[in-house]
């Protein structure tokens, strides 16, 4: 590492966003400023470099726009008006609602809405739910992401980290699976590329040609939400061919004779009329990917986000078994290394506070509850939103928008800007940003722990989430000792240091060096599963899963960040197509021909970023990507302005000609704010509120839509 200039203060930290990168920082403070930020060159995995997004992130924290006090709403809702008050009577002003709001409804009228606007273990997606637990509050399942990725590959393999992203650098076929890396995973992409140049093959199955579709050996085009079916074609081909790991298969697997049976009924010809991918092209690269060990499949997020997407994620992590990629280093697929870290949930979250027949609701259906449409009661009277933008990322926001609108709904939003959300707040408590804060960063796409340390105070009156909601427990009243904590008493109890991948971290030796690599095996040497080992009940890889037998599900899922029980939902213990509702054979597509799809950014990490100009202007304007010839027959011009709607909303973007997409599709990015748009909508306008068979997690990929010149 180059030396600092002179005059200038080093700290180590590790970016908060929603990203799997986690890329280490070096904080470069002069005259107690930020004046720059910039990688860490002597991570193994993040190397020193940094995204387009976080390029300019010294310069976030002094945006002139920031929010720096406390403020209280004095006109009507969404119209901007605001006045400054203190902390103090803004916590007073919560508590006095809220007592209100208890003592009529019970506390079950309150619920709080949090997501992964940072990823701190003090500060991040658990913050508010230790607090919330101890009200009685309504529980928001934070559903938004994940969600039924992590069920599905829990029911498959187990809470297991699976393939180290840095031993793809020894695979030699990789299949990138529903995901933009360059875009979205940027520093997993250079261990691709390692292999590329050693010989591996690299195809990327995706609707879109993206930028990393681009980059791959072979762009495979795939209908939305068909990804299961591929799978099974898959596997079809690799049965019939005689290429199945049968020693693998019997030692290490459940369930092999009925996946079979499953696969028999998807020949290649069949997939092909699903999938819009031509037979010989299925049989390609079922054969490939099962004799060219060993094998790796990178999984996207993207494949759960359709009516059948738990079911595509169960098929796609059987793959690695059934052809032994397992056994080899660089074999086996990766979902979120995440769960090899030791988190002690119990502790983080109190779930021992949790009153009995607490009611739960999906955090995606807030529109809905907010609005009556579920009926609940008693009703939701209070929302308190961190971490989180769901004007811009919620499905069917409309819904979610008439809600917000509700002149008896108490809304208190903490934030860093004026988001769209936080224009409908009653009072909004200003946050405080990466540099100056504390915190040990939970890290879902590699295998080091992070410390970020604060280099910089915290301007005018923000604070950290943690000590928000400490604010707030002594102004409710609680006085458990959990709340009189000091970061680094709650940081020792939130984790298992004594747990044998925490060997030799510690708390000070990362205040030393920033970020130590768990003891899970080095990438050279790691092949977790290479003697089956997984982390299931029978700890076999399960193509049969124990969690659905007998037609009951009961298996650990990725909800309120912990590991939870659910129970009591008919799953099929085999995998299976469940094809898309929207964009499948039944959809309308008489009156919205074109299916719409709603990929992250390139410039902005879901909508945070999109309120600054540079990050605006890499970006561009709201577009929307249609093929030549679905343009040609709505007289489109590229460069023209369109509308693009259905029965939910609209949004306007301008049009930009490509075959990038496939005829009969378009493509828009989501995290737009919608207030900076030229129509004051942006696309989460139009999408459904419908869920995966899984995890309760979104169906953005199933959405029909017509598009017009305007």
């Amino acid at each position: 590492m180059a030396a600092p200039a002179i005059g200038t203060r080093i700290v180590r930290g590790a970016c908060p966003q929603d990203c799997p990168d986690t890329c280490a920082f070096l904080y470069h403070v002069q005259d107690s400023k930020l004046v720059a930020v910039t990688g860490d060159p002597d991570h193994p995995m993040t190397r020193g470099g940094l995204c387009v997004k976080l390029n300019n992130y010294a310069e976030h924290h002094y945006n002139p726009d920031r929010l720096m006090h406390p403020l209280r709403r004095v006109g009507p809702k969404a119209s901007g008006r605001y006045e400054k008050i203190t902390y103090d009577e803004a916590l007073a002003e919560i508590k006095r609602r809220w007592t209100g709001i208890i003592d009529q409804y019970g506390p079950q009228a309150i619920m709080n809405h949090c997501y992964l606007g940072n990823q701190g273990t003090l500060n991040g997606l658990t913050s508010g739910d230790a607090f919330f637990n101890r009200l009685g509050a309504t529980i928001g399942e934070k559903c938004y992401c994940e969600s039924g990725s992590s069920t599905a590959w829990i029911m498959t393999v187990g809470p297991t980290g699976g393939l180290d992203v840095e031993s793809l650098t020894h695979s030699k076929y990789i299949i990138v699976w529903g995901m933009n890396m360059i875009s979205t995973n940027l520093h997993g992409w250079p261990f691709i590329l390692e292999a590329k140049e050693k010989g591996a093959k690299v195809v990327v199955i995706d609707p879109i040609r993206t930028r990393t579709a681009k980059a791959a050996d072979w762009h495979i085009a795939i209908r939305p939400g068909t990804d299961g079916a591929l799978a099974l074609g898959m596997m079809n081909v690799i049965i019939a061919d005689g290429l199945v790991d049968h020693d693998y298969v019997a030692k290490y697997t459940l369930g092999y004779e009925e996946l079979k049976a499953r696969a028999a009924e998807f020949p290649p010809e069949r997939v092909a009329g699903i999938t819009g991918i031509p037979a010989d092209d299925i049989r390609k690269l079922a054969r490939e990917y099962a004799t060219t060990q060993p094998s790796a499949i990178r999984e996207g997020v993207a494949i759960e986000r359709s009516p059948g997407g738990g079911d595509a994620v169960r098929l796609v992590s059987s793959l690695p078994a059934l052809v032994g990629a397992w056994r080899h280093v660089g074999g086996g697929a990766i979902e979120m290394p995440i769960w090899e870290f030791p988190f002690n949930f119990d502790f983080m979250q109190r779930p021992d506070w949790i009153r009995p027949g607490t009611r739960v609701v999906n955090e995606l259906d807030m529109g809905r509850a907010l609005s009556g449409e579920m009926g609940l009661d008693p009703p939701l009277m209070s929302v308190f939103i961190h971490n989180s933008n769901p004007v811009s990322q919620q499905q069917n926001a409309n819904t979610l928008i008439r809600g917000l609108q509700r002149e008896d709904l108490f809304t208190v939003v903490s934030e860093l800007f004026m988001t769209d959300t936080a224009r409908y707040a009653d009072i909004i408590l200003p946050a405080s940003l990466q540099a100056e804060q504390y915190d040990l960063q939970v890290t879902w796409g590699h295998l080091y722990v992070m410390l970020n340390q604060p280099a910089i105070t915290p301007p005018g009156e923000c604070v950290p989430n943690v000590e928000m909601f400490r604010r707030l427990a002594k102004t409710m009243g609680f006085d458990d000792d959990y709340w009189s904590m000091s970061d680094d008493e709650l940081l020792t109890r939130m984790y298992d240091w004594s747990a044998p991948a925490m060997q030799g971290i510690t708390l000070e030796l990362l205040k030393e060096k920033g970020w130590m690599r768990l003891n899970v095996g080095l990438p050279h040497e790691r092949a977790p599963h290479a003697q089956g080992n997984f982390k299931t009940p029978s700890g076999k890889c399960e193509f049969k899963a124990s969690a659905a037998a007998n037609g009951n599900f009961v298996v650990p899922v990725w909800r309120n960040g912990y590991t939870e029980m659910q129970s009591g939902e008919p799953v099929d213990p085999v995998p299976n197509y469940i094809p898309p509702v929207e964009v499948g054979a039944n959809g309308d597509l008489a009156r919205y021909p074109i299916s719409l799809l709603s990929p992250k950014p390139h410039a902005f990490l879901n909508s945070q970023y999109a309120n600054e100009p540079k990050q605006r202007r890499r970006q561009g304007e709201q577009r929307v990507v249609v093929h030549p010839t679905d343009a040609a027959a709505r007289g489109i011009r590229d460069g023209d302005y369109v509308r693009v709607f259905n029965d939910r909303g609209a949004f306007e973007g301008l049009a930009e000609l490509s075959d990038d997409v496939m005829e009969g599709m378009a493509m828009t990015n989501l995290g737009h704010w919608p207030s900076l748009t030229r129509s004051g909508s942006a696309v989460n306008s139009t999408t459904s509120s419908r869920h995966c068979n899984l995890g309760g997690a979104g169906t953005q990929s199933d959405n029909r839509v017509e598009i017009a010149r305007l």
